[in-house]
This record gives C-alpha cells, sequence and structure tokens, in this order.
C-alpha cells in the first residue's frame, strides 16, 4: 500500500506515463487536464490520487486491477471505479454512481469545473463549445439532485 504522503506523487507519474501522447479537444497535452484537477482537491491525498487517476481507466489501457497492483488504497480505487463510464450506460446512471461516492463526487466536481471553464471552452469550434456547456450544465444539476434526494 501507498503511503498516503506518497500518493499524489506516485498517481501523478502513473497518470503522466499512462496518458502520454494523448491530447485533450483542443490539442493540449491531455495530462495538463489531470494536472489542474488535482490542484482544485490539494491538500486531501486520497482526493488528489483520483483527480490524477480519475480518466486512466476510461482513456487508457490501464485496469483497476493494475491501479489495485500499484498499491492504491481501496478508497481511491472505489472513486476511481465510480468515475469510470461503462460503454452504452446512460448519463444519469453514471451520474448516479459517482453522487454516491463522496471522494467521487468531490473530484467529479472539480472535474467538470476545469472542462467548462471559459478559457478552456473558448479553444473550441462554437458547436462543440455549446454542446459541451450544455452537457456539464446537466452533469451538475444531475449531481446536485442526487444529493438533494439524499
Amino acid at each position: 500500500m501507498i503511503p498516503h504522503n506518497d500518493l499524489a506523487a506516485r498517481a501523478e507519474t502513473l497518470a503522466r506515463a499512462a496518458h502520454a501522447g494523448q491530447v485533450d479537444k483542443a490539442g493540449a497535452p491531455y495530462a495538463a487536464h489531470p494536472a489542474r484537477v488535482a490542484a482544485a482537491v490539494a491538500g486531501d491525498p486520497l482526493a488528489e490520487a483520483t483527480a490524477w487517476l480519475h480518466d486512466v481507466v476510461e482513456d487508457t489501457s490501464m485496469t483497476l486491477a493494475d491501479l489495485r497492483a500499484e498499491g492504491f488504497p481501496e478508497p481511491v480505487l472505489a472513486a476511481v471505479d465510480a468515475l469510470t463510464r461503462r460503454a452504452d450506460e446512460e448519463r444519469d446512471a453514471y451520474y448516479a454512481r459517482v453522487a454516491a461516492d463522496p471522494l467521487a463526487l468531490r473530484v467529479k466536481r472539480a472535474d467538470i469545473a476545469d472542462n467548462s471553464g471559459p478559457e478552456r471552452l473558448a479553444k473550441l469550434p462554437e458547436a462543440t463549445r455549446i454542446r459541451l456547456q450544455d452537457k456539464y450544465a446537466h452533469a451538475m444539476a444531475t449531481l446536485a439532485a442526487y444529493e438533494i434526494a439524499d
């Protein structure tokens, strides 16, 4: 098991390696995104590690079993699992799963805030920008609704 004070650094190293060569929708190196999400949840080693790893299983060849073998603790693994979209999964079912895990929810909020940031969206074509603004507004409203229902 990785000591808590080493979690974020280990997660960063793994995420940067796993996302090497990937770019975001604007063509920037993908690893900058989890870096910003991790910065948004700084101060909580579990949240920082989850932020670095939040797209690793969904967007790379890494699996939860790989992360477990690397020594990441179960709360991080559960949150990463909650944050990983499944094939053919309805958006709202995904958001319900995220909302059920407080660590995943914290990271998802930071993820959405980063993805929907005006500077980031301004670099995209108008149609993409509008589609993503709608997607992220729906995500935030749905996550909030699940919290109220609890």
